[in-house]
């Protein structure tokens, strides 16, 4: 088992408030006097304690003179952007806070002042170190255990003589802003899942991936305002949320208030996985930023069944459910494939099998050499064109009547509770004349870059009428169109342009292509460039022998893995 308690990059933190330095948004980050936000702050000035501030007490023990070069050294960061401001400053003004000071000889002060020389440097200070020993909350210790939330964002356990299991020589030691705990070591610092898939070195590929959807949400309502500069808002107390769109979709794994498991695979194994996937996601030229939405869904298709929530499992030697298995089970029909569920992950052959388990602050990273799951059960879906959804009907042949163009045919939706009927419904479609054939083009939704095999299934007319059913089979011609990588249109014959026919007698699932290969993928988009068109093909002469009407079940597309 690995822990990992180190210092790291700077990474995803949730909210960012201002830590007694002033500042306000003008374009970029300026300053305004210490004494404004002493003012601002002075306010929920303790009144109990001594007379000295924290930092005065932590000056004035000898056994903390490292700690107190570190804080000296280290400035407060607003907005990635370093300030003028050190953390001694801080626990010198009239802000309140609990430190937990660590002795000297129980870190590396001097690595720690060599990084605080640089702005990448300091804020890797500021965020495993600096906020590590901070909390706002002022919290003594007790013989009763309790929790105590870090300004970054880490929670520790206090109780009896320790925190997070580091001894505390001199607990409660108040001052007029705050305690002070004197530990005899630092406290240590644990990844979450999103700080160890983006800064650990084996599992960066991951990260600079995750790293690509961060964005900064400034909260204005949140904020604390001191009025107008010029017409511009000045902010004493800014918060702001570091959020990643990403995050949004998989589960939030930044998360220190929620339990997840991960599993991610290593750096060859990730790059191995990504090249693959990429692959289904090649858009046309014409598409705007198609390289940017290439990248991202490809990165949602590795990673959106790896992360899980663990207040939704039941039992994880069974089986384990994904983020997406709850939404995805609301619109679950019978019958269809079972997508985000993974049956005994840890028996040979499971997700979990050989994984390395690394234990975080907010859960579990599985670590695997391979991505550890098959295209077919996650994100390379089956996609199913119900025949009653006559929304998806782009367009019907017409002919000519009276002068005027008329539809070839028409449609009714009929219901039909069957194992054998998809979504207990078809399209019953009627020719308008008996002696005139009809087309339809039906839109398909979501294709990947893929191959599949692309199918139509035909119900047979019992089951409308049981008793005295149309035994004749149904003739058709069908057609697929899409583009090309230049986003050209494209079209292909199936069956060689040659007629199709339907079994009359039962549920005929008929290939009209089999192995189509897509050059490029319509995901997420909201165009009409692939579609399928069935147009009946009956002569005059074959009136008696086939049949007009049909009734079309559904059209599906079922993903076909190039070993298949």
């Amino acid at each position: 088992m690995e822990k990992y308690n180190i210092i790291r990059n700077r990474g995803l933190r949730m909210t960012v408030k201002l830590l007694g330095a002033a500042f306000f948004i003008l374009h970029a980050s300026c300053f305004i006097s210490c004494s404004d936000w002493d003012d601002h702050y002075d306010a929920a000035h303790s009144s109990g304690g001594s007379g000295t501030t924290l930092w005065q007490q932590i000056q004035a023990q000898s056994e903390l003179s490292d700690f107190c070069k570190v804080l000296q050294q280290t400035k407060v960061f607003r907005m990635h952007k370093k300030t003028t401001v050190s953390y001694a400053d801080l626990l010198d003004s009239g802000q309140l806070f609990t430190v937990v000071a660590p002795k000297n000889g129980t870190f590396n002060a001097d690595s720690l002042l060599r990084l605080t020389e640089t702005n990448q440097g300091d804020s890797v200070v500021e965020k495993n170190f600096v906020l590590n020993h901070l909390s706002r909350s002022t919290t003594s210790l007790t013989a009763e255990d309790q929790q105590m939330l870090m300004l970054n964002s880490k929670y520790v356990t206090l109780g009896g003589n320790t925190i997070q299991g580091i001894n505390i020589s001199q607990p409660n030691c108040h001052a007029k802003n705050g305690i002070l705990h004197i530990a005899d070591a630092s406290l240590p610092y644990e990844y979450n899942l999103y700080e160890a898939l983006c800064d650990m070195a084996d599992m960066s590929a991951v990260g600079a991936i995750l790293r690509l959807y961060e964005w900064d949400d400034f909260d204005a309502e949140a904020s604390v305002s001191s009025g107008l500069v010029e017409g511009v808002p000045v902010y004493v107390d800014s918060v702001v949320y570091e959020r990643n769109r990403m995050l949004d979709y998989i589960g939030l794994i930044h998360s220190e208030d929620s339990t997840y498991w991960v599993v991610a695979p290593t750096q060859a194994g990730w790059q191995k996985a990504w090249d693959e996937t990429s692959k289904y996601f090649v858009y046309d030229e014409s598409v705007k930023k198609g390289d940017s939405l290439q990248t991202f869904w490809t990165a949602r298709a590795l990673l959106s069944d790896a992360v899980f929530n663990m207040t939704d499992q039941k039992s994880v030697d069974d089986s384990l459910v994904s983020v997406p298995y709850i939404n995805w089970r609301r619109s679950y029909v019978a019958g269809k494939p079972v997508y985000h569920v993974f049956n005994k992950p840890f028996a040979t052959g499971g997700i979990l099998a050989g994984a390395r388990r690394v234990e975080c602050s907010n859960g579990v990273l599985y670590k695997t050499d391979e991505w550890p799951f098959k295209p077919e059960e996650t994100f390379f879906k089956e996609i199913w064109v119900e025949g009653e959804n006559i929304q998806l009907i782009t367009e019907t042949d017409t002919y000519k009547k009276n002068g005027k163009d008329e539809p070839a045919c028409y449609t009714n939706i009929r219901r039909q509770v069957a194992d054998s009927i998809s979504e207990n419904s078809y399209l019953q479609i009627v020719p308008a004349d008996n002696s005139k054939n009809w087309g339809l083009t039906f839109n398909v939704k979501n294709t990947l870059s893929g191959c599949y095999d692309i199918c139509a299934i035909i119900l047979p007319k019992s089951v409308y009428d049981p008793v005295n059913p149309d035994v004749k089979p149904c003739k058709f011609k069908a057609d697929i169109n899409y583009v090309d990588e230049k986003g050209k249109s494209q079209k292909f014959k199936c069956n060689a342009g040659k007629d199709i026919k339907s079994d009359p007698e039962k549920v005929d699932t008929i290939v009209l292509a089999e192995a189509f290969t897509f050059p490029t993928c319509n995901y997420d988009q909201n165009n009409t460039n692939v579609t399928v068109k069935l147009t009946c093909s009956i002569s005059p002469l074959e009136n008696t022998k086939y049949a007009r009407e049909m009734y079309l079940d559904c059209i599906y597309l079922r993903p076909k893995m190039k070993n298949e």
